[in-house]
């Protein structure tokens, strides 16, 4: 291993050219470095100047030794910093996985407002839609996970609070023909028509399907805005966030149908195991807490306005 001063010398070589401005940027003799440059050889027991020259280069074996060294520091500069960041109570890595339902640009400020912290907590930011969402916290794909659906399962550890309510709407295509639909619709009616839904991405357990009736066509997308964009475009019928759609709403591009079965507004969770609290976690838990935060994400961004 060589030592920060022996790097400095072979990068001051390689980049001069010259002993003598070598020595000249290190504030040392040209005698001294050249002393230097003829031990780190013998330690090495390779040639790693090329003196042939009238200017001064590293050979192969010298350019190897300069970038490995380096890389070895880099290594360890890190590894230090990992270890007494570890020492003062943040997690090395954070892993948050959101449902689908949620929308990422929502958490952007705060994982800004995380990086202010200079906690060097590497993050991991993926998401999960339904089913998948729990499980990857049970099968420990996720430290954290916001906007879980459904009652909490049955977890070793599991610790968690609600996030907010997100309420519901059955819209359809103005083109679509249960637009001209009157009255209340029947699930008879509804199941005659193909529905688009989210696709659960649950692993090892059946995966869940919101809003079909017996017997159903679907369409299974991969997310909230392309099951709208479905919708919007005629391809299916379903339930769709309320707030998130507003703007189609008001503008008619899509038409709110009133069910006879209406769908409950749904709890939305944030949840984690008890066995591992680090600062960046409890950092993650506090700003997740926040009334304003917690609405702002529940209802969404209105991307169609």
């Amino acid at each position: 291993m060589l030592s920060e001063e022996e790097l400095g010398l072979l990068n001051a070589i390689r980049e001069t050219g010259s002993l003598s401005r070598a020595a000249a940027r290190l504030g040392k003799a040209p005698s001294t470095v050249s002393h230097a440059a003829r031990q780190l050889e013998t330690r090495f027991d390779a040639l790693l100047f090329d003196r042939r020259r009238y200017r001064l280069q590293l050979t192969p074996a010298g350019n190897l030794l300069t970038e490995e060294a380096g890389r070895l520091m880099q290594d360890m500069s890190r590894m230090m910093q990992r270890v007494r960041q570890i020492a003062s109570g943040w997690e090395d890595r954070l892993w948050i996985v959101s449902d689908e339902i949620l929308e990422f640009e929502l958490l952007v400020p705060v994982i800004r407002a995380f990086d202010a912290l200079e906690s060097g907590v590497k993050l991991r930011m993926t998401n999960e839609v339904l089913g998948g969402t729990w499980e990857a916290l049970r099968d420990g794909r996720a430290d954290l996970i916001v906007g879980a659906t459904n009652e909490p399962p049955a977890i070793p550890g599991l610790r968690w609070f609600e996030l907010g309510v997100m309420e519901w709407v059955f819209a359809v295509s103005p083109r679509h023909p249960l637009a001209a639909a009157k009255g209340l619709l029947k699930r008879e009616t509804i199941s005659a028509h193909r529905a688009v839904v989210v696709a659960d991405s649950a692993r090892t357990t059946a995966g869940r399907v919101y809003g079909l009736v017996g017997g159903q066509a679907s369409l299974a997308v991969p997310s909230m805005r392309a099951k709208i964009l479905a919708q919007r475009n005629g391809l299916g019928v379903g339930w769709l966030p309320r707030h998130r759609v507003a703007g189609l709403l008001k503008r008619g591009e899509l038409v709110e149908k009133t069910t006879i079965d209406p769908r409950e507004p749904n709890v939305l969770y944030v949840a984690w195991r008890g066995d591992q609290e680090g600062r960046a976690l409890q950092w993650w838990l506090e700003q997740l807490r926040q009334p304003r935060l917690a609405k702002r994400l529940v209802r969404g961004i209105d991307l169609f306005l």
